[in-house]
């Protein structure tokens, strides 16, 4: 925990930037009934029935500090695909960085390994020692700045049905754009110093 927080403390540094990642999924539903316009005076209505038409999984990275996102869509959230939003990631939007700080939750997709299993062992070399890893502790994702993210995006974004996968890359595409141009930062306050306070019963007992 101290480590992702000690992390969170580091001053801004555009060389050396630091970045959290995380997913969610989405369910992609239709209509089964045409919904009724909004009028004066009413709000548009729609039928509490609908169809599944699947899962997407979406991956976002954000730079807290820099106001800075990237969100990709797939079909699953396997750690081939990890590995390659990874390498989107550093080869696409941070190509000049030194060094990419990458704070991630501790699961078994999430790590070099990712890498390993998906490109070339000299190609994942190189793709693994771009970052600098991270990992939250068990049970305390909470920590993943990334969650703020999704969070947010849920609220602006995802908070009504989308029939498909085209419609789902359509709508984050034009979110992402909008928080990118309005710069949104997120100023995370909770310290190491913090946590020895609020979470003391998390710290052993020394005599």
């Amino acid at each position: 925990m101290e480590d992702v927080l000690d992390v969170y403390a580091r001053p801004y540094d555009p060389n050396v930037p630091v970045l959290c990642m995380d997913e969610k999924s989405k369910e992609l539903r239709s209509e089964v009934r045409e919904a009724i316009p909004a009028a004066v005076g009413r709000v548009r209505r729609i039928d509490s029935e609908y169809e599944r038409e699947g899962i997407a999984n979406i991956f976002v990275c954000v730079e807290p500090l820099a106001g800075k996102r990237s969100v990709k869509v797939t079909d699953r959230r396997c750690l081939q695909d990890f590995a390659h939003f990874l390498k989107s990631v550093s080869d696409e939007r941070y190509p000049d960085a030194k060094k990419i700080v990458l704070v991630v939750d501790n699961l078994n997709t999430h790590g070099p390994h990712a890498l390993y299993e998906t490109f070339p062992a000299q190609e994942a070399h190189r793709l693994a020692n771009r970052f600098e890893w991270h990992f939250t502790p068990e049970h305390g994702s909470w920590l993943n700045v990334a969650e703020c993210e999704l969070s947010v995006m849920s609220r602006q974004c995802l908070n009504r049905r989308i029939l498909n996968k085209v419609t789902l890359i359509e709508a984050l595409t034009a979110w992402e754009s909008a928080r990118n141009t309005s710069g949104s930062t997120i100023n995370w306050q909770f310290t190491a110093a913090d946590s020895r306070i609020k979470l003391r019963r998390l710290y052993p007992v020394t005599i």
